[in-house]
């Protein structure tokens, strides 16, 4: 059996950065993120949820969501938020685990989750050996404002509504710290791959 390791960390760390180096290695990479998509395309029972819950406001012309304004929603309402994690963090998983099944089957050296919300969602109870690459607040907060054309009240809220970091490293079996350049966080990958590789998890 691979092993599994799971990827969080708080908006704007890199987390996608570390995952994809561990891909180059030749980790299979299951993106949370991607699954989210997935699991709330049009046609989708999620999708039809959403609309429900949030209104057409949420979609666009096409059916397809417009997840910058459903953002603009669930990021300034923690039960806004919950209503929308209630509908999508059950398919998520269950897609998820046959995502797992299915990379099992190819016995790579390592299969990573990238899962951003995995301590806010209780996913850590089902992958314990999780990997959380942190950054200062201003190192995010600069990264988020290149990235995503932002404006600064909206990237606070959306920092503010994840688990604060600090929490997020104590419960953490390791830790890449990514204040630097890319050179810098391809050497840390690199240092702990053979950790990685060897970590023992139950699932």
């Amino acid at each position: 059996m691979s092993k599994i390791v799971a990827i969080t960390g708080n908006i704007g760390s890199g987390k996608s950065t570390v995952a994809r180096l561990l891909g180059r290695r030749g980790a299979v990479v299951i993106d949370a993120d991607q699954l989210a998509r997935d699991v709330v395309a049009p046609g989708t029972p999620g999708a039809a949820a959403i609309r429900d819950a949030f209104g057409d406001e949420v979609f666009d012309v096409h059916g397809e969501l417009d997840r910058k304004a459903l953002g603009a929603v669930v990021f300034a309402d923690p039960d806004a938020r919950r209503r929308l994690e209630q509908i999508t963090h059950p398919a998520i998983r269950a897609e998820m685990m046959q995502r797992i099944a299915r990379a099992q089957r190819q016995a790579p050296p390592l299969i990573v989750l990238e899962v951003p919300l995995l301590f806010e969602g209780g996913m850590d109870r089902m992958f314990p050996d999780v990997l959380l690459v942190a950054a200062d607040d201003d190192v995010r907060r600069q990264r988020i404002a290149a990235r995503d054309s932002l404006p600064a009240a909206e990237i606070d809220n959306r920092m503010r509504s994840q688990m604060p970091q600090q929490e997020k490293l104590e419960r953490a079996r390791w830790v890449i710290w990514n204040n630097g350049g890319l050179d810098a966080l391809e050497a840390a990958v690199e240092r702990l791959w053979p950790e990685l590789t060897g970590a023992v998890n139950q699932v």
